[in-house]
């Protein structure tokens, strides 16, 4: 964590609002090792946290309304109600990432509401599939947390986040970036079962021999309204084809079998774009848990065979990857050392993760430097280390922001019946949204 970046958040606070913050709270942006475009089809991710934060700093008021800025936003000042009055922003409006956790939380507040200030200041970088908003979300349920000492687990705060970003941002994400931003373990990896009840595994990643470079190609995502809801669509499609066919075990693409859908393929018709998508579901799938035990065995060349063909299968049958991620991910493989290397993230533009060893990262970078302007039309990439970090944390509390430790803020899971209060209430939230939208 940044001390500048703390000092930053403490700084803006002080000057929009006029007095001392007394609550920093961060969460960290994420990086996704294998396991791509699986968490809404109930399989598995293996994410890391990375040493980028979004930080918090703000003081609880009285009364029920929130007042936030943003380092991003110079001068603005946004202000919505702390209570079930509150709703979405317009379409696009960054506070609708804190509005939604705020809405979330509310039946877990005193009096369901709550009252802050608080500014943002961040280094996730945006729109690069580091999953920024993921970051924002999870640091927001952590200053609420913090404020109003509420205690909660971070896998219920993890599912009280996505709804945030499905109800208040119209984006049918997966729980993957919330739950690592929520629970991630410096040195670790996470291996997220995203089925409920959301089973976890720390990963070791932290062998001095190798390191982790992520590879931004400064291409922003440019998806359609359609392209990922799309996908989500086609998933789905095959999955009905498959009971339909009798399997009635395939809730999801992770109860299916690559030869169930070649034979539901073959005697249904079924379009081969929906073919593709499920074929990548169900091998990443298979992918993910093979790279867990590769990991745990230090089979880093092994790891890497995997990362490769995950994003071989991300390229051509999920159709998500983009010219210039695919020549990151071809110049990393021209250069010895490098174990794997694929896209992370959304897809369609973002960034690159290469496993390699540390020995390999200087002719990584030179190499990067060298050859991506050529392949990219002159674009340059934005290339950094990173470490696995860890999740959210309260930083400093108290009535002139005294440091902490810096431990992580919420306990360990404390059991089943937390998820599903969670899952409960975000249920009841998103009912209400939709009814607010209906009106």
């Amino acid at each position: 964590m940044s001390a500048e970046l703390i000092l930053r958040s403490k700084e803006l606070f002080a000057r929009v609002f006029q007095e001392p913050a007394n609550v920093i709270v961060c969460a960290p942006g994420r990086v996704n090792l294998i396991g791509e475009h699986t968490d809404y089809n109930e399989g598995f991710a293996m994410p890391f946290c990375i040493g980028k934060y979004t930080v918090i700093a703000a003081r609880r008021r009285t009364g029920a309304t929130c007042r936030i800025t943003s380092a991003g936003v110079p001068g603005a000042i946004s202000t919505f109600p702390g209570d079930s009055s509150l709703s979405p922003g317009p379409e696009g409006d960054w506070t609708n990432y804190v509005r939604g956790v705020v809405f979330g939380m509310l039946p877990m507040l005193p009096g369901g509401s709550c009252a802050f200030d608080a500014a943002v200041v961040s280094d996730v970088p945006l729109g690069s599939g580091l999953s920024s908003s993921a970051s924002l979300e999870v640091a927001t349920a952590t200053l609420l947390e913090s404020i109003y000492r509420l205690g909660a687990d971070p896998k219920g705060k993890a599912l009280v986040c996505q709804k945030a970003e499905q109800t208040f941002c119209n984006s049918p994400c997966g729980i993957t970036d919330q739950f690592v931003c929520a629970c991630g373990e410096a040195g670790h990896a996470l291996l997220i079962d995203c089925r409920p009840p959301y089973a976890t595994e720390s990963v070791p990643l932290s062998d001095p021999r190798i390191a982790l470079v992520v590879a931004d190609s400064n291409v922003k995502p440019q998806l359609s309204g359609s392209e990922y809801p799309d996908r989500v669509q086609q998933c789905k499609d095959a999955c009905a084809a498959m009971q339909a066919a009798g399997h009635s075990e395939v809730r999801h693409l992770r109860d299916a079998t690559l030869s169930m859908l070649e034979t539901v393929a073959r005697s249904h018709a079924l379009p081969e774009a929906t073919v593709r998508r499920a074929r990548h579901g169900i091998s990443e799938d298979q992918r993910t848990l093979q790279a867990k035990e590769a990991l745990k065995a230090s089979d880093y060349a092994q790891v890497g065979r995997l990362m490769f063909a995950s994003h071989a299968s991300l390229r051509d049958d999920y159709r998500v990857s983009s010219p210039e991620l695919d020549a990151l991910v071809e110049i990393a493989r021209g250069v010895p050392g490098v174990h794997g290397s694929r896209l992370t993230g959304g897809g369609f533009g973002g960034c690159t993760v290469t496993l390699l060893s540390r020995s390999a990262v200087p002719a990584l970078l030179a190499a990067f430097e060298a050859e991506y302007p050529k392949r990219a039309g002159g674009r340059t990439a934005s290339v950094f280390v990173v470490r696995p970090a860890a999740g959210a944390m309260l930083l400093q509390q108290g009535a002139g922001a005294e440091p902490l430790a810096g431990a992580p803020l919420s306990p360990q899971l404390s059991g089943v019946a937390k998820v599903t209060a969670a899952l409960v209430l975000s249920a009841v939230a998103a009912a209400v949204i939709a009814s607010k939208r209906q009106r």
